[in-house]
């Protein structure tokens, strides 16, 4: 087990919200942090309107690919955050949950998904000042 916070991103597709969640993770906190993305009912590919919002902050996700929800990757996570999935992440003692309320991009032109990834940045910033510890 590593001595980094492990952090799992869920949603339903596993195509929009998790992935720029796991980006911006990735993105600010580096390797300080353990980032994974799942959905409980994955898509095809990732949403490219989520891809073209975040290529525009600089960060590259196009070669993401949308993952099946596993009871290992949950085992394996500190912390589970979940949007909008309902209850169909498991739920094991001494993990953490949270779940963010974020509107869906799912078949939303890039300009309605740019809000949300802000939204979900300021989020993520939040938690990195949680679970990182300050070096």
């Amino acid at each position: 087990m590593s001595d980094k916070p492990s952090v799992l991103f869920v949603c339903v597709h596993n195509a929009g919200r998790s992935q720029m969640a796991a980006a911006w993770l990735t993105h600010l906190a580096g390797d300080r942090v353990e980032v994974r993305s799942a959905g409980s009912n994955p898509g095809d590919s990732v949403n490219p309107a989520a891809v073209e919002a975040m290529r525009e902050v600089g960060i590259d996700i196009s070669a993401e690919v949308p993952k099946m929800l596993t009871v290992d990757a949950v085992k394996e996570s500190d912390v589970c955050i979940t949007m909008g999935c309902g209850d169909t992440c498991p739920v094991f003692p001494g993990k953490r949950y949270l779940d963010w309320q974020l509107d869906d991009p799912a078949g939303q032109g890039v300009e309605a998904v740019r809000p949300i990834r802000d939204e979900i940045k300021v989020l993520v910033e939040g938690l990195i000042k949680e679970i990182v510890p300050e070096v």
